[in-house]
């Protein structure tokens, strides 16, 4: 089996897939029109977002049997058309779901702690105690929005944070344990100081954090967003920072990202997002929530394992 990898991965996929055969040629730097016309010579693709994996690409890789992405998300591959002409389509949530939680708390104790505020008026001779007080995560009420791997994780990894945590998924029930409790989204809505959302980016979840979403929560709350940044209306969501409805947010991901999220500053930017960049209230970090030094690893073990089997 011939295998084209056209991302940046860790080494040892490569290595685990010859030691069984398999022949894998690697271009991290190849184009996605140089990829367009070497596809039909493969029967595997591995890649992360360097490309958009269409109907167009799908119909020149005529020996393709598997497509796999390091990643949780798929909205950059056509898995229904893929799926349709027999290819595999495969991803790695397993391999980040805890750094993204990690991340997701990291971001939210540094808003609630005005770390960054803080740091910056230190580097500026500032020495401010009073203002720069923080708020506590225990005792609040945490509403998880998804509850697949990175939802599942974030709240175990939040359970010792003394707080109580609510869940919803539209497609999973019967998930509530001593740690989370599973609740519909008009009560996640009614209960929640801090909103966490973890899903995958589709029609039915673009721009769900929207006005009517904002306004139809009972409390003031804190926005955390590390999954797709379209799931939120950033529009809304600064209009709500503004009027304290939302009281502050961490997002890893934003709603101008290119598809293939790699870039954000190659286009003129609105001011929501200087509005964004400006503000004490907003933690904003380049989408790698889901990136650490050990994740890089575990994305490819995870991958290996799950081509390994379809082979």
């Amino acid at each position: 089996m011939k295998i084209l990898i056209i991302d940046e991965l860790h080494p040892y996929l490569k290595t685990a897939l010859e030691n069984l055969g398999c022949i894998c040629d690697d271009y991290p730097d190849i184009s996605s029109s140089e990829v367009a016309s070497i596809i039909p010579h493969y029967q595997g693709l591995v890649l992360r977002a360097k490309i958009k994996v269409d109907k167009h690409l799908i119909d020149k890789a005529t020996q393709l049997k598997f497509i796999a992405r390091a990643g949780a998300g798929m909205e950059t591959i056509d898995v229904k058309y893929a799926t349709s002409k027999g290819i595999k389509c495969i991803s790695s949530p397993e391999g980040n779901r805890g750094a993204v939680a990690e991340h997701a708390i990291g971001m939210l104790l540094s808003l609630l702690n005005k770390l960054k505020k803080s740091d910056s008026e230190i580097r500026q001779g500032i020495w401010n105690r009073r203002s720069n007080w923080g708020v506590s995560i225990e005792g609040k009420t945490v509403g998880i929005i998804g509850y697949g791997n990175t939802g599942s994780e974030f709240a175990n990894r939040l359970s010792s944070f003394g707080v109580n945590i609510l869940a919803y998924d539209k497609y999973k029930s019967g998930f509530s344990n001593d740690i989370v409790t599973e609740v519909n989204i008009d009560q996640l809505k009614q209960e929640a100081d801090i909103i966490s959302l973890h899903l995958p980016l589709t029609e039915e979840t673009k721009f769900l954090v929207d006005k009517p979403f904002i306004e139809g929560c009972n409390k003031s709350f804190y926005l955390i967003n590390t999954s797709r940044g379209a799931i939120v209306k950033t529009e809304a969501l600064v209009n709500a920072l503004k009027t304290n409805k939302i009281l502050g947010c961490c997002l890893d991901v934003l709603e101008y990202e290119q598809q293939n999220f790699e870039s954000l500053f190659k286009q003129d930017l609105p001011s929501d997002f200087s509005y964004l960049i400006n503000s004490e209230n907003a933690i904003l970090s380049p989408h790698i929530a889901g990136w650490t030094v050990e994740s890089f690893l575990k994305h490819s073990e995870v991958l290996f394992k799950k081509i390994a089997q379809s082979l």
